[in-house]
Order: C-alpha cells, then structure tokens, then sequence
C-alpha cells in the first residue's frame, strides 16, 4: 500500500468526550473533562502530569475499571462504555494488561506462578500455559528466576515480572499508571526502556502515567493532563516527537 493510507494504523483504543466527575452543585469535582484520544497498535503513549491531575481517573476508564459520566470508550470496534459487567470482565482478562506501581503480585506464588494464573483463568490449556510463561520470563529478563517468589526480588525484578503477567494474555492495550513510582532512577529508566520495546516488538499499544518529565524521551507522544484536561506536549517530547492528540 503506498501513499498517505500507507501511514494509517489500527486504533486499539479511543475515547470521545471522555469525563468523569463526581459529586454536584458546589461540591463537584472533574476528574476528567472532555478527553478525547486514540492509541494505535505499537504506540507508547506517555501522560504526563502532577499527583491529583486526573491520569488514574483517565487509565482506569480505559481499561473499564471506572465509569465515565459522559462520553465513550471503544476498544477496537466494541464501545466498552455500553458493555453489560460480564463483557467488561471478559475485555479486561483478554484485552487489557495492567502494570501497577504497587507490583501487585502473589507473594505466596513464584515468579512462573504469578505469570502463569491469568492464563490459567483464562483456561490455557497447560503446556501452552507452561511455553508461555517460559516465553514471557526470557522475554523480561527473569528467565533464571522462575521459582523465586516476589520477595526474593528486587524490586527492578518485580516490576519486570509484572509487565511479563500483564502479556500473558497478549492484550491489545497495556495500561501502567506510575509503575516506575517505586524504583530508582536506574531501574525507572530500564524499565520505560523494557515497555517501550516490548510495545514495538509486540505491536501492543500502551498509555502510561507519570509524572516524572525524564519517562517522556521512550514514549511516541506525550500528553499533558492537568485539572482533568489533556493538552498536546511540546512536540519536541517522546522519542518521535509527534504531536499529541487532544
């Protein structure tokens, strides 16, 4: 295909008029207001802003952990937004990965263990399940771990583990909000590293928070969120420096 749809990508997640508020009269708050943004396959999207700006309020309704009080979501063609709880449940466990500041891994599980459960709900046959999680430990780095429980890694290794869990599944979207919070400058910057390749590679498309303005030279663009509205970032920002949408 040549010319200018040679350059389209398929959009992996949209939202329109996206916002989110809570309570009324004096006492509302907006959390998000009028968002409006598309990420397509391969594309690391990093929002940017300080604690209290609305990136958890926008991530969590992406990935239909919250509902919005105006607007859309769609993943791939299906509005997330208008799904009954037994869809969303079956959207989050196949197409969306998550990657938490906190870790949250099984302590009581190795690290093959905690890669291993989603597959398991998701009922992976067991030698698949077992060649995936071989796959997805080498993947990240922790190949020589896989019977090591979290507490026996650092905490580069955790994070590390956590994104191998999030692609057990191989979702089309991966939401992380703040996961370098936690770790160093040295394992911060290896880890944006670690997702921004791992998106490339794996034709995933990712939306990450922070606020830290360094996480911005591994994104393709970079949004800034501040009192619950997105604006495009200096287009000199994220490793492409293509301009933000709004």
């Amino acid at each position: 295909m040549t010319g200018r749809h040679a350059l389209v990508r398929e959009a992996v997640v949209q939202c329109a008029n996206l916002g989110r508020h809570y309570g009324s009269g004096v006492s509302r708050v907006d959390a998000l207001v009028d968002a409006n943004l598309e990420i397509s396959v391969g594309e690391l999207v990093v929002v940017r802003g300080p604690s209290g700006s609305g990136k958890t309020t926008l991530l969590n309704l992406l990935g239909g952990l919250d509902t919005p009080s105006t607007g859309q979501v769609y993943i791939g063609e299906r509005e997330i937004t208008a799904a009954a709880e037994a869809e969303l449940v079956e959207v989050r466990r196949h197409e969306i990965g998550y990657i938490f500041q906190n870790f949250a891994l099984l302590p009581v599980l190795s690290a093959a263990e905690n890669i291993d459960l989603p597959l398991r709900i998701a009922g992976v046959p067991p030698r698949e399940r077992d060649e995936r999680v071989r796959e997805l430990l080498a993947l990240v780095g922790l190949a020589d771990h896989p019977n090591q429980r979290p507490d026996e890694l650092s905490g580069g290794q955790q994070q590390r583990l956590g994104i191998a869990r999030a692609l057990a599944n191989r979702p089309r979207l991966l939401i992380a909000d703040e996961p370098t919070g936690q770790l160093d400058s040295v394992n911060a910057e290896a880890m944006m590293s670690l997702i921004a390749s791992l998106v490339h590679d794996q034709g995933v498309a990712a939306i990450v928070s922070t606020h830290d303005p360094r996480m911005a030279a591994h994104a393709d663009r970079v949004i800034e969120i501040r009192d619950g509205r997105l604006s495009p970032a200096s287009p000199s920002s994220g490793r492409r420096g293509r301009p933000a949408a709004s």
